[in-house]
């Protein structure tokens, strides 16, 4: 993550390279000043609360009160609200990814090692952020191909235009990447390890048939409704998940 993380301090610095609009290579940003990186620290933790909470709809005035720190700041820190989002949406997929693959590695039995990815993430909360053209239920599979992946038959990933569909451009190695080809590029990354999940699983005969990735990451994003109470909040969690994985098994 720490990679992700100059990258997008290069983009929410907006540091150039001596070029007028030509963002900085990873790596050559200056340092944070310490409440600097402090107020970062807590425009990220609050975002994270609140678009968990509210969903990518809820307002920056809503993130600048939670972090406690005044709107300006987020801004200066965060151009754009979609700058913020695929912030968010990025370490999110990304931290599903890991969780996946720890699955995969991990487990021998293919409905543990599936059970495990889902329990691991719900507990995480990971679900509820990430980005809302991976949640799209029964969409045709031709929606996209990756552009770095169409010669090879690769990973198709449904998409939502708004999101990732802007200008904005980053340095990352020799050449300028589109924020919306990485972004995808993230997602295709967890649908083809999650995708690995649910063959084996299903192969195994202890998934149902009609299971798809999506219904997976479906599962993650569904939330228990929020109590007071932090135990009972854990224990509805857990008791929803239960439910929902019974009703993913065959019979």
């Amino acid at each position: 993550m720490h990679m992700q993380d100059s990258r997008w301090q290069a983009v929410a610095d907006g540091s150039v390279n001596g070029r007028t609009g030509a963002t900085a290579p990873v790596g050559r940003s200056a340092p944070l000043r310490v409440d600097a990186q402090r107020n970062l620290e807590h425009v990220l933790r609050a975002a994270r609360e609140v678009f968990g909470e509210l969903g990518y709809g809820a307002p920056m005035e809503d993130v600048a009160r939670r972090a406690r720190v005044g709107v300006g700041t987020v801004y200066r820190r965060f151009p754009s609200k979609d700058v913020l989002v695929r912030r968010i949406a990025e370490e999110e997929t990304s931290r599903l990814t890991e969780q996946a693959r720890t699955a995969l590695g991990q487990e021998d039995e293919p409905w543990s090692a599936l059970s495990r990815f889902l329990r691991t993430s719900v507990a995480s909360g990971a679900g509820r952020l990430l980005p809302p053209q991976i949640l799209r239920v029964g969409v045709d599979t031709d929606d996209l191909v990756l552009p770095s992946q169409a010669a090879e038959g690769g990973v198709r990933v449904p998409h939502q235009r708004g999101f990732a569909d802007q200008a904005e451009q980053r340095v990352v190695g020799p050449r300028a990447v589109p924020e919306a080809e990485q972004d995808d590029a993230g997602a295709a990354e967890l649908l083809e390890v999650v995708g690995r999940l649910v063959d084996r699983a299903r192969e195994a005969g202890e998934l149902r048939a009609d299971v798809t990735v999506a219904d997976v990451l479906l599962v993650i994003a569904t939330a228990a409704p929020a109590l007071p109470d932090a135990a009972q909040q854990a224990a509805a969690s857990a008791r929803l998940l239960d439910i929902l994985l019974e009703g993913l098994r065959s019979r």
